[in-house]
């Protein structure tokens, strides 16, 4: 994180409470929830307690089993490029989030409980840390959650660590499209049958009352060749995050 001033901090407090506040909860990219100073997230590779807002925290050596319920928020441009709590140049648009106790690298399943969507993200900050929110998600990660125009959602968190069997044996898609015509989902799935994605699939699907289709790339068997897809159709599709079955 970049070295601020108090006064400077608590001013980007304070605007992330307003751009929070009914009536501006549709603007298009909210800073989220005010972050720490520098110095006052966790060193760079280590497990050592810090201290912000005067409650220490405590980030566990082992995600195994991590499970928690509670809200969701985002942090957008006016981190992207900064540093994170790992060392790691925060980037907006990757598939990442910041958790409070976490082990960095820890990879997690986020279920937005509004709508059903779930997207996978590698931890690599500290935070949040107001409003008694339990994790804050890139755009990317809010993008695919269907709430960068909320701000915040209800969410179950999942670890999804190496030692977990879902992960050698779950099968896994890549959302690369959603469509409100049918008609172009059908197009982009025959595409991808013809690069030999042959189980690549359309979905169906409601959000706020409107029909939506989504291409589902697919399936990869075990997270790490899910990854590995997806990294490889980023450039193609930007947008794309992986779903498990």
């Amino acid at each position: 994180m970049e070295k601020k001033s108090r006064g400077v901090f608590l001013a980007a407090l304070f605007l992330g409470v307003l751009l929070l506040a009914p009536g501006c909860a549709k603007k298009h990219i909210s800073p989220g929830p005010a972050r720490p100073a520098k110095g006052t997230a966790a060193p760079k590779g280590t497990y050592k307690p810090y201290k912000v807002y005067g409650e220490k925290y405590y980030p566990i050596r082992s995600a195994h089993g991590y499970e928690e319920k509670g809200v969701a928020s985002w942090y957008g441009k006016d981190f992207h490029g900064k540093k994170t709590a790992n060392g790691e140049i925060y980037d907006m648009y990757a598939m990442t989030a910041a958790h409070k106790i976490l082990p960095m690298n820890t990879k997690i399943r986020v279920t937005n409980l509004g709508n059903g969507k779930n997207a996978v993200l590698r931890v690599n900050d500290r935070g949040p840390f107001v409003n008694n929110r339990i994790v804050d998600l890139s755009y990317a990660g809010a993008k695919a959650l269907g709430m960068v125009g909320p701000g915040t959602a209800q969410v179950r968190l999942e670890s999804l660590t190496q030692t977990d069997k879902g992960l050698a044996q779950g099968r896994y898609y890549i959302q690369v499209g959603s469509f409100q015509r049918r008609g172009n989902a059908a197009k982009l799935i025959k595409t991808l049958r013809a690069r030999g994605l042959a189980q690549s699939r359309v979905q169906g699907a409601v959000v706020r009352g409107v029909r939506y289709w989504r291409v589902l790339a697919g399936e990869f068997h075990g997270l790490s060749a899910a990854e590995k897809a997806r990294a490889g159709m980023a450039d193609e599709f930007p947008s794309c995050f992986i779903l498990a079955d």
